[in-house]
């Protein structure tokens, strides 16, 4: 384990019996804890802008799900969100974690979805950020895929293909994401990029989420040029469903719009502690 001179970041990685999972908590380890689970093909790393404004209130804790980041990626491992989503219940066991707020960042929220259809007792809330609701909203690329004779994949080749998860096509990539990206083998990164898509074909997430009476909170980047932002009104059949649309966001408010995006999570957050005692 890493920690911080802080004191407040720690990191560790935790070995699962299908594979090592990496792990990084900051802020209170007896606040409140806030899980936040990345999308595809990224990493714990894209949250780093809005950890610090929500260590305040939150013990955030934050997974590199298997394949992604510094997680392993076992060749005989199984990449589909429902595996994903056990071993995220698996690691937040080990780390003491009893009751949490799930946050997932696109197809982290299926990934979160799936954690609280197997664990129910312990995902208190839901909060879904530019997650498509079902294949329907996905809106079809132009760029050529990545495909085995080009892997590892060039920079140029992988911010062409990252660069619709933001609202500018020259929006700035860190370099960090580039080559954490670039360090993935090939079956992983096609495994992956099938898994949230299996899932979604299989039932759409406002069907699965108005089955579990979770309370939900909805961010959407009003410019994503991946999935229609119109289609976060999908979510309005889940009883409670509060459905926040921000403009001058594409993709990833994440990275784009920190303050914003933490603005409403922590107000979401607070509601659910005084209702929920947290």
């Amino acid at each position: 384990m890493t920690i911080s001179d802080g004191g407040t970041e720690a990191t560790e990685t935790l070995s699962l019996d299908d594979g090592d999972i990496h792990v990084c908590q900051d802020g209170p380890r007896d606040a409140p804890p806030l899980l936040l689970i990345h999308g595809t093909a990224s990493s714990a790393m894209w949250w780093d802008l809005l950890v610090p404004l929500l260590t305040r209130s939150h013990r955030v804790i934050r997974i590199d799900l298997l394949g992604h980041g510094r997680s392993g990626q076992p060749a005989d491992g199984s990449y589909a969100v429902p595996d994903q989503a056990r071993r995220v219940g698996a690691a937040l066991d080990r780390l003491g974690v009893e009751h949490a707020v799930v946050a997932g960042h696109s197809s982290g929220g299926a990934v979160a979805t799936a954690l609280a259809e197997q664990r129910p007792d312990l995902v208190t809330a839901l909060a879904l950020i530019n997650t498509g609701p079902s294949m329907d909203a996905f809106i079809a690329q132009g760029s050529a895929a990545i495909g085995p004779s080009q892997w590892p994949p060039s920079d140029e080749l992988i911010r062409q293909f990252s660069s619709t998860g933001f609202r500018r096509a020259d929006h700035p990539i860190p370099q960090a994401f580039v080559d954490e990206l670039r360090g993935m083998s090939f079956h992983a990164f096609v495994a992956i990029m099938q898994a949230p898509r299996e899932y979604l074909e299989e039932r759409a997430l406002p069907d699965r989420l108005k089955a579990l009476g979770k309370p939900l909170l909805v961010i959407f980047g009003a410019e994503d040029r991946r999935w229609r932002s119109s289609s976060a009104a999908d979510y309005g059949v889940v009883p409670g469903a509060k459905i926040e649309l921000l403009p001058g966001s594409g993709h990833s408010p994440i990275v784009e719009d920190p303050p914003r995006t933490a603005e409403l999570l922590l107000a979401f957050t607070a509601i659910h502690r005084r209702s929920r005692g947290m």
